[in-house]
């Protein structure tokens, strides 16, 4: 059954952490979308906002495509507490503006959205609906808790290379995933790093309890671990109902000299920090950290100036305040102009949705002949080295076991409502086996220019 999806301000950007409940409804639901892109400005060179047109997002700037769609998919979480949809509603977008602005060799592209309630039946079935019913040639943009898990052989034997928002463990660790995200381990990794960079004694890690909390608590463990440094590891029901106890847990656990790391999307994230403020609590250690979900100016807003320089943010894109590029103008500008779908505005969610669309453009315009299932994940494995604008490092799929392409980072700080750069592009640890085992593959791409 199709119907359209919604997305809530209060749920987005969880780069893979805070999911959420346990009694989901089973129905599927899926969209159709047309859209289409051009990544004109796949550099990070200096522009002004006011000199980057959403026309400069394709080949033919004012002409829209006309030609028979490119026919894409993507599944993406939406239930109570946890909704990733903002990300391939911003791909959408990018495409939207492709298609209004010359398509692919005149050709727009129709995205395909299935949402899910993390209910495996439910996930498998929607890869089949793209497949067999909408007839996708590719997939991008798809971020689900656990589709990742059900549908990797299936996307294998069919020949599918997907450019995906990783959360699960298989989103990283098999040969038909690529994702533009560090997902919840490899981002928790970046802000546990982060804390034992400032020397604290003690690192208290906390996350949501969902599907795939030991997967993610061994990146964090496995970098304390080779830092000498104790860690205490904690899971929460989500929604959080005693936020009290909860940061009151944190704080005794963590000591005066530790930190205290969260992984819980940004609403569930709030509600501690808020209750730890409440409590005074916010100076009881040497410093808070997160996971990226918590990259978004609604929570430095929310939070106010009392923890400035107390919260460290991982960011696994390039920060968008202060950032005056053509890639990041130009992704304002087309979230302004067709991201009327994507709740959350400026932030993760959206970055990671503009930048799957951007690398999909990229490959889909170096087919020469039909865009077929063959033609088109080929060209999506034979990226290299693409400039996206977003991220620390050039983008690489590639033909390895295994994919962790975004694994170098941000680290930003709350500030007066803001989050501001504290800490430049940084390798993720390869103390963590999984980092360790794909720069053994694949080695370690150069830094976007």
């Amino acid at each position: 059954m199709r119907r359209h999806i919604s997305t809530r301000r209060t749920i987005l950007l969880a780069a893979a952490l805070g999911l959420a409940a346990a009694g989901c409804s089973s129905s599927s639901s899926s969209t159709a979308s047309g859209t289409g892109s051009t990544p004109a400005s796949s550099s990070s060179g200096s522009a002004s906002a006011a000199t980057v047109s959403t026309s400069s997002c394709g080949s033919k700037p004012g002409v829209a495509a006309t030609g028979t769609p490119i026919p894409l998919g993507a599944i993406a979480t939406n239930q109570p507490g946890t909704s990733f949809t903002d990300i391939p509603n911003m791909a959408k977008a990018y495409f939207d503006c492709v298609n209004a602005n010359g398509g692919i060799n005149g050709h727009p592209i129709k995205l395909y959205i299935a949402t899910e309630q993390t209910n495996p039946a439910q996930i498998a079935a929607d890869a089949k609906q793209l497949v067999q019913t909408d007839k996708v040639v590719g997939i991008v943009g798809n971020t689900s808790i656990i589709e990742c898990s059900i549908n990797s052989g299936y996307w294998q034997k069919l020949g599918f290379y997907i450019i995906d928002s990783g959360i699960a463990p298989e989103c990283y660790s098999t040969p038909n995933s690529a994702a533009v995200n560090m997902g919840p381990r490899y981002s928790s990794d970046g802000a546990v790093q982060y804390a034992l960079a400032q020397h604290v004694s003690k690192v208290v890690f906390d996350q949501a309890n969902v599907p795939g909390t030991g997967y993610i608590a061994a990146g964090p463990a496995a970098l304390a671990k080779a830092a000498n440094t104790p860690i205490v590891q904690l899971t929460e029901n989500v929604p959080i109902t005693d936020a009290s106890s909860v940061a009151i847990k944190e704080v005794n656990d963590a000591g005066p000299n530790g930190a205290v790391i969260l992984n819980f999307t940004p609403p569930q994230a709030l509600v501690i920090l808020q209750a730890a403020q409440k409590l005074g609590l916010e100076n009881r250690v040497k410093l808070w950290g997160c996971s990226t979900p918590c990259n978004t100016d609604f929570l430095a807003q929310s939070l106010g100036s009392k923890w400035n320089g107390k919260l460290f943010v991982n960011a696994e894109l390039t920060p968008p305040d202060g950032t005056n590029t053509t890639a990041m103008n130009l992704y304002k500008a087309i979230l302004k102009q067709y991201g009327t779908s994507v709740q959350g505005g400026i932030g993760s969610f959206s970055q990671m949705g503009f930048t799957e669309a951007e690398i999909a453009v990229h490959a889909l315009q170096s087919i020469t002949g039909p865009y077929t299932v063959q033609s088109v994940n080929a060209a999506f494995k034979a990226v290299k080295d693409f400039n996206t604008g977003m991220l620390c490092q050039l983008w690489t799929y590639g033909d390895y076991p295994l994919h962790i392409p975004n694994n170098a980072d941000y680290t930003v700080t709350a500030n007066n409502g803001k989050m501001t750069t504290a800490q430049g592009c940084t390798p993720i640890s390869a103390a963590d086996p999984q980092i360790a085992q794909y720069r053994s593959a694949a080695g370690t791409a150069a830094n976007a220019p």
